[in-house]
C-alpha cells in the first residue's frame, strides 16, 4: 500500500469527543489491550508437579499445582497492571498459594516479586502475595490495597504440601481507570526503517511509549504507600493528588507504573506530549498540575518536587518543571477555566523561583534535588537553562492570561539571562557548555537544553554542541558525565530533540537506533514499555550507586519520562507541532535526512484533526510531496526540509518562498515542492 492511498480521517461520530486516527498497518503495533479484562498468553516456566498449566491461557479449563515446591510462571506477552483474580476449584483444609510479579524475566521467582516498595542490595524486599489456608472454593480476587501496578510476568506456587486446582487466572487493567476502550488513539505515526533490522522499528517505538504513559495514568487512590510498607509486603492504595473538578474516576499521570506512583513534574516534561500525540487524554495532567499547585507553600511560593504521599521537596528544576509544565498543558488544551484556577499561585511561584537570581544574573541553585544527576547546585548551567526555558514559556502563558506586564517582564528577564548563560558557562575551546561556573565538566543535560532551548548564539554553535554531545555515546547511547555509567533516556529524550533541532537527522537516528533499539528490543524488559534506565553496559543496575543501593529489581519498566522519541517522531519527522493553544497555529517542518522515503502521523486537539503524509519523490534532488489536514480556520508555516528547494505548490497554485518557508491557512492541502 502506498502512504499517498491511506487517507487522513475527518472527525468522527463516534463515542469519542475527539478525532479518532485513522487506521492503518500501524493498528498492528498498538500495544493497548483490547479488553479490561486479560489472560495470559504463553506459559514461561512451569515445574513438573503441575498439570494442565496451559488451561491457564484462557477463561475455561483448570490446572493443578501439586504440594510445596509446586509452580507456574504465567507471562501476559506485555506490560500489564491491576488486581488477579482466579477460580480456587479444589483445595484442601490446609492449602495455601503464593503471587509473585515482576516485569523483568531477570526476577522470576516463586519466592520474590521484583522490588517497588524501597531498593535493597539482597533485592529481596518485596516478597509475596500471600493467599493463606483455608482457602474457600469459588472465585477469588486480589485485595485492592496489594495492586501491582506494572508486571508481565505472574508466578503462582502452592506453599503447602496440599495440592490446588485453580482455573480462569486473569488480571483487571486497573490503569487508564477513566477510559473503556484503550486503543482508541487520536493521534499515530507510521514510517519503514531501512537502517535497523526492523523496518517497523520507528512505528513500534511510536507506539510503545505511548503505551508506556497509559500504563502511567492511574486512579488517584492506587499510590505507592508512604511511609513505605514493611520488607515483605507493599500496598498501592494511598492518595496521589486532587482532582481539578471531582469527577470519577479521577485519573493522574505518574513517573512507572510499578514505582514510584507519584507525580513528578520532570518525568512529565517528556511524558505529556506523548500524551498528546497519542490519546489526548490530557484530564490526568490537569489532575496532576492542580495537585502540585495544590500544595504550594503559600508564604515562599516552592513548590514540592512530587506528589503525595511522596510530597518531597528542595528540588528547584523540579519547581521549573511545574511551570514549564502549565504551559504545555494550556498550549495543548486551550483550558481558560484551569488557567485563571492556577494563575495566582503560577505568578507566586514564579516570584520564588526568580528570587534565586542574584546579581550574577543567574539562578543560585540552592533545591538541589534532580532527575538524579550529581553535583547540582550554586550557578548550574542544567538549572539556568531550564529557567530560560521556564521565562519563555512564562511569558507566552502570561499573554494567554492577558497579563501583558508581566509577559514583558518575564520575556526581557530571559533576554537577559542568556546573555549572562553564555558568557559565563561557554568553552570556545571544548565546543560545550560547562556545568558550572567553577568547572570543565560538560553535562549531557545542559547542553541538550541549551541547544534545545535556543539559548546558542548561532548555528556554528549549534553544531558544535551536537557533535560534542556525540563524544558522550557508547555502544547504547550516551552516557552522562553528570551521573557516571548510566544511560538515562529522560535526558536522552531531551538529546534527541536537540539533534533534530540542529538539523543532525542522521546523528539523531542514530541514537534513536542505539538507545532506543536496544530498549525495545533486550529481553531483560517488557519489550512493550520503557524503561526508566540503564548502565553504560545495558544491565538494570540504573543509579545502583545513587540511591537505588544496588537493586537491581527496583528499576521501573513503565516509566513516561522514557517516552520522548514517541513526540519526537510527531513533531520532527511527521514535522507538525502547535504553536498556539489548541493548534489555532500550527508548524509543518518535516526531517526527511532519516532512513525512510516517506513517513505519516497526526494528532487531534479541540479544534479537530492535524494529519500530514509525506513522501520524497525520486530521493531528495526530486523534491518532496505532502497532503496536510489541518482544522479549517487555523494558520500554519511550511518549512523546506534540510536539502530540498525549489517551485512550492499548494493545490495547484505557487506560493512564494520567503526564508525557507511558506504561510498557509488551514483545510485540505496537497504541497508539491519539485
Amino acid at each position: 500500500m502506498l502512504l499517498s492511498q491511506i487517507l487522513l480521517p475527518t472527525l468522527l461520530g463516534a463515542s469519542s469527543t475527539w478525532a479518532l486516527a485513522p487506521s492503518g498497518p500501524w493498528d498492528a503495533f498498538n500495544f493497548a489491550p483490547t479488553s479490561k479484562t486479560l489472560y495470559a498468553t504463553t506459559i514461561r516456566h512451569v515445574e513438573p508437579t503441575v498439570s494442565g498449566s496451559e488451561n491457564l491461557l484462557s477463561s475455561t479449563g483448570s490446572a493443578t499445582l501439586g504440594g510445596q515446591g509446586a509452580w507456574v510462571t504465567l507471562d501476559f506477552g506485555k506490560e500489564v497492571g491491576g488486581l488477579i483474580s482466579m477460580n480456587f476449584d479444589a483445595v484442601n483444609l490446609t492449602s495455601s498459594i503464593s503471587l509473585a510479579f515482576t516485569e523483568s524475566p531477570m526476577f522470576i521467582n516463586p519466592l520474590l516479586s521484583d522490588d517497588s516498595s524501597f531498593p535493597i542490595a539482597t533485592m529481596n524486599y518485596d516478597t509475596v502475595l500471600s493467599v493463606p489456608a483455608p482457602l474457600s472454593t469459588g472465585h477469588w480476587t486480589q485485595p485492592a490495597f496489594a495492586l501491582r501496578g506494572g508486571f508481565r510476568f505472574l508466578t503462582i506456587a502452592t506453599t503447602s504440601d496440599e495440592p490446588v486446582t485453580i482455573s480462569n487466572v486473569s488480571v483487571a487493567i486497573s490503569f487508564m481507570p477513566h477510559v473503556e476502550d484503550m486503543t482508541a488513539y487520536t493521534g499515530y505515526f507510521y514510517a519503514q526503517d531501512s537502517d535497523f533490522m526492523d523496518p517497523d522499528f520507528l512505528t513500534k517505538l511510536w507506539y510503545a511509549g505511548a503505551y508506556t504513559v497509559q500504563t502511567d495514568t492511574v486512579a488517584i487512590n492506587t499510590g505507592r504507600q508512604v511511609p513505605f510498607e514493611p520488607q515483605g509486603f507493599w500496598a498501592n492504595n494511598a492518595t496521589l493528588g486532587v482532582c481539578f473538578d471531582e469527577a470519577s474516576p479521577c485519573p493522574i499521570i505518574v513517573d512507572g507504573a510499578k514505582r514510584d506512583r507519584a507525580v513528578w513534574p520532570g518525568d512529565m516534561g517528556i511524558a505529556v506530549p506523548t500524551q498528546f500525540v497519542s490519546t489526548f487524554d490530557l484530564t490526568p495532567t490537569r489532575n496532576a498540575l492542580f495537585t502540585m499547585f495544590t500544595h504550594i507553600n503559600p508564604e515562599t511560593g516552592a513548590l514540592p518536587e512530587s506528589g503525595p504521599p511522596l510530597s518531597q521537596l528542595g528540588s528547584d528544576t523540579y519547581h521549573c518543571w511545574t511551570l514549564i509544565g502549565s504551559y504545555n498543558y494550556y498550549l495543548f488544551s486551550g483550558d481558560d477555566e484551569w488557567l485563571s484556577t492556577i494563575w495566582p499561585n503560577f505568578t507566586l511561584a514564579m516570584s520564588y523561583i526568580e528570587g534565586r537570581v542574584d546579581s550574577s544574573g543567574l539562578a543560585d541553585i540552592i533545591g538541589l534535588r534532580d532527575w538524579g544527576r550529581l553535583g547540582q547546585g550554586g550557578h548550574n548551567a542544567e538549572a539556568n537553562a531550564i529557567l530560560y526555558k521556564l521565562l519563555l514559556t512564562a511569558s507566552s502563558l502570561a499573554s494567554f492570561a492577558n497579563d501583558s506586564s508581566l509577559s514583558s517582564a518575564w520575556a526581557a528577564n530571559a533576554t537577559a539571562l542568556k546573555t549572562v548563560f553564555n558568557d559565563v558557562f561557554w568553552m570556545e575551546d571544548v565546543g560545550l557548555y560547562r556545568d558550572n561556573s567553577s568547572t570543565t565538566l560538560t553535562p549531557q543535560d545542559a547542553n541538550s537544553f541549551a541547544l534545545l532551548y535556543n539559548l546558542t548564539l548561532n548555528d556554528t554553535q549549534k553544531q558544535r554542541i551536537s557533535e560534542g554531545l556525540e563524544r558522550n555515546w557508547v555502544d547504547l547511547g550516551p552516557v552522562p558525565p553528570e551521573l557516571p555509567d548510566t544511560i538515562s533516556p529522560f535526558i536522552s529524550g531531551f538529546e534527541l530533540q536537540a539533534h533534530f533541532e540542529a538539523g543532525n537527522d542522521t546523528r539523531a537516528f542514530d541514537l534513536l537506533h542505539r538507545e532506543w533499539g536496544y530498549i525495545l528490543y533486550t529481553n531483560l524488559s517488557v519489550e512493550s514499555t520503557l524503561v526508566e534506565g540503564l548502565t553504560a553496559n545495558g544491565s538494570l543496575y540504573y543509579r545502583y550507586y545513587d540511591g537505588y543501593n544496588d537493586d537491581a529489581a527496583y528499576t521501573s519498566h513503565a516509566h513516561g519520562w522514557s517516552s520522548g522519541p514517541t513526540s519526537a517522531l510527531t513533531f520532527y519527522v511527521a514535522g507538525l507541532t502547535v504553536t498556539s493553544p489548541q493548534g489555532q497555529n500550527w508548524a509543518l517542518a518535516p526531517h526527511i535526512g532519516g532512513p525512510m522515503n516517506s513517513a505519516q502521523g497526526g494528532f487531534t486537539t479541540g479544534l479537530g484533526w492535524f494529519g500530514v503524509i509525506w513522501e520524497l519523490l525520486d530521493g531528495t534532488s526530486g523534491g518532496i510531496s505532502l497532503n496536510v489536514t489541518t482544522p479549517e480556520g487555523t494558520q500554519g508555516v511550511f518549512t523546506l526540509p534540510q536539502g530540498i528547494s525549489g517551485t512550492v505548490k499548494v493545490n495547484g497554485s505557487v506560493l512564494d518562498v520567503e526564508g525557507g518557508s511558506v504561510p498557509l491557512s488551514g483545510g485540505a492541502l496537497n504541497i508539491v515542492v519539485s
